[in-house]
């Protein structure tokens, strides 16, 4: 099983989500969030998710992130 990270960026609103070792990757937007994949074994390596308070502020109350 791999290592998932996550890392909230507050100021910009955006969250982080890793699969294992962090890589060098491409990203592809799918619904507006950023899939990160790893150009060579097209294996997805993370997760970018833009506008992350935003877009589940009214689905989730209160909702914290602790990282």
């Amino acid at each position: 099983m791999k290592k998932i990270t996550l890392d909230y960026d507050e100021e910009a609103d955006v969250l982080y989500i890793t699969f294992g070792e962090p890589k060098e990757a491409l990203t592809e937007e799918v619904n507006d969030i950023g899939v990160r994949f790893d150009r060579k074994t097209n294996e997805i390596v993370g997760l970018t998710v833009m506008d992350f308070m935003e877009r589940f502020k009214h689905k989730h109350e209160p909702l914290t992130i602790k990282v």
